[in-house]
């Protein structure tokens, strides 16, 4: 198999940590280069990971040897450079969320797509197997008919000069942060959402949103009440309640590989633990990436799902209270 040749534009932490330890070792992947607009930075990355520093994000996509991009940039960054990448004919892996508008993201999968290219939101936890068991556990009638579903995934302050207190860089708990909640409602009670309300915390000093919760629901009124941010202590898990029980899963949104999920059950007449074999999303959102690429599949639930995640986020800001602080 002939490898899928990356480049990788900005060197974010989670590139670091996450992503391009997981190309390095996965053989069907080659990484050839990285840039930053730091050349240092790029040089410390390029080292570790056994690939050329670019010069700048122009040269890199100006490189034949390069088939696909990797955008860990902020987000107020990702429409330009993604539609860049795309026009340099590379298929695009851009960091979640994909762009701050719906209209945005709809406009790049459509120019994606008109080029035969692939591009991809990466919303890793979707790619764990935890959640397709717990989907089909749900499917088996365990809990009985699903009344609500609630889910939290907030994470400590940051420091000071972190991109996601930058207002001008889209910073902030919404993009970033309120993505994994709010594909999860999505992943579990279908697309088709709507936002009842909603209450942001906005740093009225830097202009981000802090944390917030939110409530949406279902076509058929099955509520999914949503909490988020980056003022807490570390959270991140999902419930799912029906007619005869509930289900809950902790540890939901970034698990390590080696992690051993644990689905608890509670019906009325008992409770039930019941442990999944650990799973690496990291390495899995890469191959999905890749087979995409060679099935030549621009299009999909994925793309569909996240430009469903994009409009929900445009209405939970549109809709919510907003509170300075």
């Amino acid at each position: 198999m002939t490898p899928l040749r990356f480049g990788v534009l900005g060197c974010a932490d989670i590139a670091w940590r996450r992503m391009l330890p997981a190309m390095s070792a996965d053989a069907s992947m080659r990484l050839v280069a990285v840039a930053s607009r730091d050349p240092a930075r790029a040089r410390l990355f390029a080292e570790r990971f056994g690939a050329e520093a670019a010069v700048s994000y122009e040269s890199l996509l100006a490189r034949s040897d390069i088939d696909a991009v990797y955008v860990p940039l902020p987000v107020a960054l990702h429409r330009v450079w993604v539609a860049r990448s795309l026009g340099a004919g590379k298929h695009v892996l851009a960091e979640k969320a994909l762009t701050a508008r719906a209209r945005q993201s709809v406009e790049l999968y459509a120019t994606a797509a008109e080029m035969g290219l692939v591009l991809r939101e990466n919303v890793m936890f979707v790619h764990h197997s935890q959640h397709a068991a717990v989907q089909a556990l749900v499917a088996q009638g365990v809990i009985g008919e699903m009344r609500s579903f609630s889910s939290t995934f907030v994470i400590p302050s940051r420091p000071a000069h972190d991109i996601r207190y930058q207002a001008s860089l889209s910073g902030g708990a919404l993009y970033d942060i309120a993505v994994y909640p709010i594909r999860a409602a999505m992943y579990h009670l279908g697309d088709q959402l709507c936002v009842v309300g909603a209450v942001l915390r906005l740093d009225r000093a830097r202009g981000v949103v802090l944390s917030g919760s939110a409530l949406l629901r279902t076509s058929t009124g099955v509520p999914a009440q949503l909490e988020f941010g980056m003022e807490h202590m570390y959270r991140s898990n999902y419930l799912l309640s029906g007619s005869d029980g509930c289900l809950a899963l902790d540890l939901a949104f970034t698990p390590p590989a080696d992690h051993r999920p644990l689905v608890r059950v509670e019906r009325r007449d008992r409770v039930e633990e019941m442990a999944l074999p650990p799973d690496d999303q990291v390495a899995n959102a890469i191959r999905a990436f890749r087979t995409a690429i060679a099935a030549g599949d621009t299009a999909g639930e994925l793309v569909d799902a996240s430009i469903s995640q994009a409009r929900l986020i445009d209405e939970l800001r549109t809709r919510a209270e907003v509170v300075s602080v």
